[in-house]
C-alpha cells in the first residue's frame, strides 16, 4: 500500500456510485457521472452542518454517529442522482421509486445480516449438544464468523457481474484521487493511476469490518446482561448499532492520524484485505471522473481546519 503523508488539509471522503464517484468535503459534497455521450456531469450540494449549530454532537461517539447518518443519507442522495444520470431521460426514475427500491434493499440486506447469522448458529446449536447459549462467547464467535462469512461471501459473488466490478473500480478511482489530494499533488489521471494505491484506511470498507469485528464483544456482553427469549435480546442488539457505529467511526478517525503506528497498520490489515475485493484498477477516464467531483469540493475544503472532521472514504 502507498503511504499517505499526514494530511496538511482537511479530510475529503466519498463513495463510488453508478458511473461515477461522490466526494465529501467539510462544507460541501458533490457527485460526477459519465453519461453516455461519454461526457461528466457534475453536481454539487452544500453540507449539512448540524454539528455547528448543536455542538454537543462533536462529542466522541455522537460525532461518529452524525457523520455516519449524514454520509448514508448523501450517499442514497448520490446514487439516486447517478442512477438518473445513466438512464435515458424518458426511463428515468423518481425520487419515490428509487427510495422505495433502496428501503426494500435496505431491509433485505439488513434481515440477511443480522437474522441469518443467529438463525445459523442456533441450528449448530442444535447439532452439538456441547454448543449452547449458556456459553456466549463461543456461541458469539461461532455466529460472527458466519455473518463475516456471509459478507465476504456477498462481496465475491456480486463482484462477478460486471456493473458492479465498474463500480469497484470507481471505488478504486476515488482512493487514488484522495490519495493525491492528501499529498497535495497535481490531479493528473496517469500520475495518480501510476502513484497510488486502490486501499485507503479510512475506506467504508475498514468501517464495516472493524463493526463486524465489535459486534461479536457487543452481542457477548448483551447476551449477558439480557438474559432471556431471543427477541428480545435482537431487540437490544438492534439498538446497539448506534453505539457500534460511533466506536467505530473514532477507531477509524484515530487509525487515520497514525498510519505509521505499526499497532494501527495491523488493526487496518483485514479492512485492507477485503478492499482488494471491492476495489478494482481504474481506468484512466474513470479517475477523470474522480477529480472532477474532487475539484467540485476541494476548493470549499481550503478554508477549513485540518482534521475536524474524518469522513469515511
Amino acid at each position: 500500500m502507498t503511504k499517505a503523508a499526514e494530511p496538511a488539509k482537511p479530510s475529503i471522503g466519498g463513495q463510488a456510485v453508478l458511473e461515477g464517484v461522490m466526494m465529501r468535503g467539510p462544507r460541501s459534497w458533490s457527485v460526477a457521472c459519465r453519461r453516455s455521450d461519454n461526457s461528466i456531469a457534475v453536481e454539487r450540494f452544500p453540507l449539512p452542518r448540524l454539528s455547528e449549530r448543536h455542538p454537543v454532537l462533536k462529542r466522541p461517539l455522537l460525532r461518529g454517529c452524525l457523520v455516519l447518518g449524514e454520509s448514508l443519507a448523501i450517499g442514497i442522495k448520490a446514487l439516486m442522482i447517478s442512477a438518473n444520470h445513466s438512464l435515458e431521460e424518458e426511463e428515468q426514475l423518481s425520487d419515490r421509486q428509487l427510495g422505495y427500491t433502496l428501503a426494500v434493499s435496505m431491509t433485505l440486506f439488513s434481515a440477511v445480516f443480522i437474522i441469518l447469522p443467529v438463525l445459523g448458529t442456533k441450528l449448530i446449536e442444535n447439532m452439538f449438544s456441547g454448543l449452547s447459549e449458556d456459553q456466549p462467547l463461543l456461541f458469539n464467535i461461532i455466529e460472527g464468523a458466519i455473518r463475516l462469512s456471509m459478507f465476504v461471501g456477498y462481496l465475491l459473488f456480486i463482484g462477478r457481474f460486471q456493473d458492479v466490478r465498474r463500480v469497484f473500480q470507481y471505488h478504486g478511482a476515488e482512493h487514488k484521487t484522495i490519495y493525491a489530494y492528501e499529498n497535495g499533488d497535481e490531479l493528473i489521471p496517469s500520475e495518480i493511476n501510476r502513484k497510488y494505491s486502490t486501499l485507503h484506511v479510512r475506506c467504508g470498507t475498514n468501517f464495516l469490518f472493524i463493526v463486524l469485528f465489535m459486534t461479536i464483544v457487543a452481542h457477548f456482553v448483551i447476551d449477558i446482561i439480557v438474559d432471556g427469549p431471543l427477541v428480545p435480546r435482537l431487540l437490544v442488539r438492534l439498538a446497539a448499532i448506534p453505539l457500534l457505529a460511533g466506536l467505530s467511526y473514532e477507531a477509524i478517525k484515530l487509525a487515520s492520524k497514525r498510519e505509521d503506528s505499526v499497532a494501527f497498520r495491523l488493526t487496518m490489515l483485514p479492512g485492507l484485505a477485503l478492499q482488494k475485493i471491492t476495489t478494482k484498477p481504474p481506468t484512466l477516464d474513470q479517475i477523470e471522473v474522480a477529480i472532477v467531483a474532487m475539484k467540485a469540493v476541494a476548493e470549499d475544503a481550503a478554508d477549513e481546519t485540518p482534521g475536524s472532521e474524518t469522513p469515511v472514504s
